[in-house]
């Protein structure tokens, strides 16, 4: 990968002010590509009108919300009415969960993990106070571990959603959505993935993944504060519409019960600018949608996985530390959290002394924490990048953490 040219593609790497900052922080939200910067400008410069009235400037911004819905769907593998723009996935998953409040019948049951960020645990979770009964599938408390054994005897014929990470926020490790989607397909279930902590390391092709519900943050993928959601045709259709009654026949505004942001939504287009360009720079072999975004994504994770495997080597070892998840690159998401036994947020602090950029908190994600025995209050230091973070960066970091441990 052409480290010079993908970061010549992100604005914040041309500031004075980050000069010399190493940014571990990208799982709260990457930097924003330029692409999407330049879109959103134009949109508020040239067109920011009510969008598809019958005048010029009206048209191109309904015409530059369609591309972005358009492009990114075929990216993902999904046609376009499966496509959902929101405010925030966590936004998405709790209308979600009022459709499917209005869907379940009491004495049905909704199966979630103790490793989800609380996004995709809580809305769902708060079933059971209308009598939909709510199991949870839970982690192994030594590794963080999903395993998908321990699924199999939660299913039943009653079990109608099973809802888990595509991969935790703390713990890291990639789940195989695929095989679980299988099992809870088999089942008669329902399968909704959050895709939140993984997307920015390449986004997936969500149609060959199989699940019905596959949610992620366009803030997190180089692009506006949107949350993007995907919902399978065949249970969107059955699922009660959560819109003004006159919006029921459009699949993606039925989940959408807030106006658009019209310039956040066209602006996503440019995260799809930054892929095809970033293809064409490394000579994929196709230019556009799901293989393009097949290639990209593998080009992507092979750089970080040869970034991330000598940060993992230089903390698992260590007995001060604990780390959160796999020890093998290829294993998990560049997300590596480190229980310290101690508070999490100064020591982010002190590393700021250094020039890195981390965090330190629970992030959310305080049910897994408690599962592994790790109090939330003190909670993690977190050290999370993406393509985009250069060797350097990664020995600064692993510098500054022998200092300030």
């Amino acid at each position: 990968m052409d480290l010079d040219f993908v970061r010549s593609q992100f604005p914040a790497f041309e500031q004075p002010s980050l000069q010399g900052q190493a940014f571990f922080e990208n799982a709260g939200g990457s930097y924003t590509c330029r692409q999407v910067i330049d879109r959103l400008f134009r949109f508020y410069t040239e067109h920011k009108v009510q969008p598809y009235a019958p005048y010029a400037a009206s048209e191109i911004a309904g015409a530059e919300m369609d591309e972005a819905r358009a492009r990114l769907s075929a990216l993902l593998g999904v046609t376009p009415q499966e496509l959902s723009f929101g405010p925030s996935t966590t936004a998405n998953t709790y209308v979600l969960a009022q459709a499917f409040r209005k869907f379940l019948k009491p004495g049905e049951k909704i199966i979630v993990t103790n490793q989800d960020h609380e996004a995709n645990s809580g809305p769902w979770r708060r079933l059971a106070d209308e009598g939909i009964e709510v199991l949870e599938w839970r982690i192994d408390p030594a590794t963080g571990h999903l395993d998908p054994a321990t699924l199999e005897p939660l299913l039943d014929e009653s079990v109608r959603l099973v809802c888990f990470p595509h991969c935790s926020n703390v713990v890291g490790e990639i789940n195989p959505v695929t095989e679980i989607t299988a099992l809870a397909h088999a089942a008669g279930a329902f399968v909704c993935v959050d895709g939140v902590s993984y997307a920015p390391h390449g986004l997936p092709n969500v149609g060959e993944l199989g699940p019905d519900i596959y949610l992620f943050s366009a803030y997190k993928t180089y692009g506006p504060h949107q949350g993007i959601m995907v919902i399978n045709k065949a249970l969107a259709e059955l699922l009660p519409n959560q819109a003004h009654y006159f919006n029921a026949d459009v699949l993606y505004k039925r989940f959408t019960p807030a106006g658009p942001d019209h310039a956040q939504v066209a602006a996503c287009a440019g995260m799809v600018d930054y892929f095809e360009a970033f293809a064409a720079h490394h000579g994929a072999p196709v230019s556009k949608g799901a293989k393009m975004g097949s290639f990209v994504h593998d080009l992507m994770r092979q750089r970080e996985i040869a970034l991330l495997q000598p940060l993992l080597d230089a903390v698992k070892d260590r007995n001060d530390v604990r780390l959160l998840g796999p020890s093998v690159a290829e294993d998990r998401a560049p997300t590596v959290a480190l229980a310290l036994g101690r508070a999490a947020e100064p020591v982010a602090r002190q590393l700021s002394e250094y020039g890195v950029m981390a965090g330190g908190g629970d992030f959310y994600a305080v049910r897994a924490l408690q599962a592994m025995g790790l109090d939330p209050a003190q909670g993690v230091l977190r050290l999370s990048f993406t393509h985009y973070t250069s060797e350097a960066e990664v020995t600064q970091l692993i510098e500054a953490l022998d200092r300030v441990l």
